[in-house]
């Protein structure tokens, strides 16, 4: 499909709505056919209405253009209802199905006596409706209920779309409150960032305005407060000490009100003393009192937490404690007699590190195995695998993701699962299956890739495993840590509560990639040997000067997705994988994904492209899952395929881990383009062919955790792409960026 035609000019058109082609109840989201005076055809109108019948009046506002299949159609983007005018026009709507109890012959019976009067008799004198042959009190009763419902829907779209809340946001808030909708976002527009996906705090606030609530109204301090820690979250905090909340969320409240209207802004100009600390720990202490923050005193420092990680951070280290207090007693000769036998058996010798490893992990109820690339992790799990077998215990594999998962299977010559799908998500409940009542029926569960497990999933994992089972988490402390709060790995050996056992001897076949030797280098804060770019590399870790100039390196980037990479007999749009420290700027995942998709699959009349919120999709797009979605069991980082859209439905398929998943346009913000993704978002993931670039724009980003992530995806080439200034700068820092977390004194 080719990128619609889209007339800007706002129009406005009124008719009457002949049939319905496609309704989502969720999102509203509608393609209906329309009589308009005027035209000859029926219109095809599209956008989101709460319920539409055919036979409604309507005076939509919107804009036209061009789709490559279904013709001219147009964009609706606000509406209101006008009632109709002609005797068939009122039979045509009472007779719609739109009003329970009248069909198409009770509707035809009704305007027959009435006339042009029928809707103010319904609207006013509904009671008369028993003079119509046929109708008695109890269906006038039921006529009257289903009135008055529609009205209320009327009344509420025409009352957020008079506040310029868009239609699509307005069907949400209608589906999430009913008829409540008016007095909540009259009373406190807040909670809307608190319920609804897709509206957080700045447009709660841009609303809250509209409908008249103060700037000081302390629903939108209690607000601010909250998305200042969902924003700390983001950034993997736990919480956050007092006067670093009450300093950003002052400035969140004082840099929002700019937005304000003219009065409001005159208000402030008097009063701006107002929106101040003192007013703001006042609120947190209000809070605290209602339970909607936790305050921790941590000495003289007080420490604020959401109730959900306070407690959940909590019960973790508790259910950790717990889990240690049950000792396992183990025959340690016949254990070390049956690795030596094995090790013959298999023509191989471990490592001091590696029978330390493989000895703890028999006696251990809980322990961490941990170590960077080339040092043996995947062959000791193996090991471990063989002798718990040999035990005769019950083995459960998983990984935070779909691939390392099953990398993880193949290794162990099981099942492995995502984390997910071993605990048994329940979309339903929105929970997990699994839990203290019902345990993994396991006696041992290896978990990899733990780095990137976080506080939530932590806790959920730990209240699944039973007192008898042993829980081994495998995965490297110097990578990043997880995307979601917390850090959890790296607290866990930092208690010295947990058995670790770190790998650090690299094995002389690893120590051949260059990959891995920079990789090493680079965590040891040495600057990484690598070649320059040739079309006759040596090496499997290149380096190419992508210039000073953000221009230039995206210029290089481009040359290399198109020329070089297929030169060396890989395929780009599969093989590839270009990994940034940030989103934004001309070097960042959003601008290259643009660059990236008009170089490797460009638009075309065979294949199909949706656009929505600014990006375009098309099919054999690489795409990326944004937030955890439950219902469609798809998380936070899974990686998938464009592979349909369907225009009519307005239906979206994306091909994630070998299985198809469909998204409603109204959902495609779930979504985004993985042509160039963050290093954070790649953990997990391995590729053939990794692209990083790594320039003076990214400078508040760069570290050395950050780089050495980012090589460490690549199986068979790493090319880093800029200044050898900003590679030096990022190999000179490290773990510029602590989190807030406690886990480490709740298990002191």
């Amino acid at each position: 499909m080719s990128s619609p035609n889209v007339i800007t000019k706002t129009e406005y058109l009124t008719g009457v709505i002949e049939r319905i082609t496609f309704h989502a109840e969720d999102t509203g989201y509608t393609v209906a056919r329309m009589q308009v005076k005027g035209f000859k055809d029926l219109v095809t109108i599209v956008g989101s209405f709460p319920n539409i019948q055919a036979g409604q009046t309507l005076q939509v506002q919107g804009s036209w253009y061009n789709h490559p299949k279904h013709g001219q159609q147009f964009n609706m983007t606000g509406y209101k209802e006008s009632k109709p005018a002609t005797l068939t026009g009122i039979e045509k709507y009472l007779g719609s199905g739109l009003i329970k109890g009248v069909g198409p012959v009770t509707a035809k019976r009704i305007v027959a006596h009435f006339g042009l009067d029928t809707l103010d008799i319904i609207e006013y004198e509904i009671g008369r409706l028993v003079e119509v042959p046929g109708i008695g009190k109890k269906r006038v009763q039921m006529i009257q209920s289903t009135w008055e419902e529609q009205r209320v829907i009327k009344d509420v779209m025409v009352f957020l779309q008079g506040h310029g809340v868009s239609t699509t946001y307005a069907v949400k808030i209608f589906k999430q409150y009913g008829h409540e909708s008016i007095l909540i976002v009259t009373d406190n527009p807040y909670k809307l960032a608190e319920d609804i996906f897709g509206i957080g705090f700045h447009t709660a606030d841009k609303i809250a305005f509209k409908v008249g609530v103060s700037p000081w109204s302390k629903y939108r301090y209690k607000s601010g407060l909250l998305h200042i820690l969902s924003e700390a979250a983001e950034d993997g905090h736990c919480f956050l000490p007092l006067p670093e909340l009450v300093n950003s969320a002052i400035e969140l409240l004082r840099v929002d009100v700019q937005e304000a209207d003219e009065e409001t802004l005159e208000l402030l100009r008097v009063d701006e003393h107002q929106i101040d600390g003192e007013a703001v720990v006042k609120t947190a202490q209000e809070m605290t009192e209602t339970e909607d923050l936790i305050v921790e005193q941590v000495g003289k420092m007080l420490l604020c937490y959401k109730p959900t990680f306070y407690y959940t951070e909590e019960n973790l280290a508790k259910l950790l404690l717990k889990q240690l207090e049950n000792p396992i007693n183990i025959d340690l000769p016949r254990v070390k007699d049956w690795i030596q036998r094995y090790t013959q058996s298999k023509r191989i010798k471990l490592s001091p590190q590696q029978l330390e490893a493989v000895i703890k992990a028999a006696s251990s109820r809980v322990m961490v195995l941990t170590g960077g690339p080339g040092t043996g992790k995947t062959f000791t799990q193996k090991t471990i695998v063989a002798l718990w077998q040999a035990m005769g215990k019950k083995i459960g594999l998983a990984a935070p993701t779909g691939r390392a998962a099953q990398r993880l299977g193949e290794m162990a010559g099981l099942e492995a699962k995502t984390l997910h799908r071993l605990l048994e998500f329940d979309p339903a409940k929105r929970g997990f299956k699994r839990d203290k009542d019902n345990p993994l029926p396991f006696d041992a569960v290896i978990v990899d890739e733990s780095s990137m497990v976080d506080l939530f999933l932590a806790h959920s994992l730990l209240k699944a495993i039973s007192p008898t089972c042993q829980l081994l988490l495998v995965g490297d402390n110097d990578q990043l840590p997880s995307v979601g709060p917390g850090k959890i790995l790296e607290d866990l050996i930092e208690s010295g509560k947990i058995p670790v056992v770190t790998l650090n001897q690299v094995f002389r076949q690893a120590a051949s990639s260059a990959i891995i030797r920079n990789a090493h280098q680079i965590n040891q804060g040495h600057y990484p040997k690598l070649e320059v770019i040739s079309y006759t590399p040596k090496s499997d870790c290149l380096w190419h000067d992508g210039g000073t100039e953000p221009e230039h390196t995206v210029q290089v980037i481009s040359e290399l997705v198109t020329e070089f990479i297929p030169e060396l007999g890989f395929d780009p749009t599969i093989d590839v994988q270009v990994l940034c420290p940030m989103t934004r700027g001309l070097v960042g995942t959003r601008n290259l994904n643009q660059v990236l998709q008009q170089l490797l699959n460009p638009p075309s009349p065979e294949k199909a492209e949706v656009s929505r919120a600014g990006m375009i999709l098309r099919v054999g797009d690489r795409v990326i899952q944004l937030k955890n979605d439950y219902d469609r069991q798809v998380y936070n980082g899974d990686l998938g395929m464009v592979k349909a859209i369907d225009t009519s439905e307005k239906l979206v398929t994306i091909q994630i881990d070998d299985r198809d998943v469909e998204y409603d346009y109204a959902d495609l913000n779930e979504v985004a383009l993985a042509w160039s993704i963050s290093i954070h978002k790649s953990q997990g993931s391995e590729y053939p062919v990794v692209i990083m670039p790594v320039s003076m724009s990214h400078y508040i980003m760069l570290s050395r955790n950050l780089i050495y992530t980012g090589l460490t995806r690549a199986k068979q080439l790493a090319i880093i792409v800029g200044s050898s200034k900003a590679i030096g700068i990022a190999v000179n820092q490290w773990n510029q960026k602590q989190r807030y977390t406690r886990l480490v004194e709740r298990l002191g």
